[in-house]
């Protein structure tokens, strides 16, 4: 299901691409008002702004519903689904921290004073080897 919906999707955002390079921008109005172009049309003396118009509107809500569909698709395989799990706060991996390596770090009671120097790098206090 997750694959035809793939398909889809990529098959509507390349028609999108193909119907909104289709279509003619405000300038080419001014040279239609004078016949211009009008006996070569494949949709008529009207012209295809309707059908493109509508193709494009149809498109974008495929687009958008199988863009929705896919976020669905994900979220329910990344495990995210029941409420109160969090990817930050997993047990497991906390479990799997050696306590050595968090122990290792040096704790300051105070902020670091700053060099004589006037320098922005700040000195640490000693630490036993």
């Amino acid at each position: 299901m997750e694959t035809l919906i793939v398909v889809v999707h990529v098959l509507v955002a390349i028609s999108i691409v193909g119907l909104v390079l289709l279509q003619h921008g405000k300038g080419a109005d001014a040279g239609a008002s004078f016949g211009a172009g009008a006996s070569q049309t494949v949709f008529g003396a009207s012209g295809s702004g309707n059908f493109l118009v509508r193709a494009t509107t149809v498109a974008a809500t495929i687009f958008f519903v199988t863009s929705l569909s896919l976020a669905i698709f994900a979220k329910n395989q990344s495990g995210l689904a029941g409420a109160g799990s969090s990817p930050v706060l997993n047990q497991d991996i906390l479990q799997e921290v050696p306590g050595s390596a968090v122990s290792d770090v040096p704790q300051l009671d105070e902020a670091p004073a700053l060099n004589s120097s006037g320098d922005d790098v700040p000195n640490l206090p000693d630490t036993p080897n």
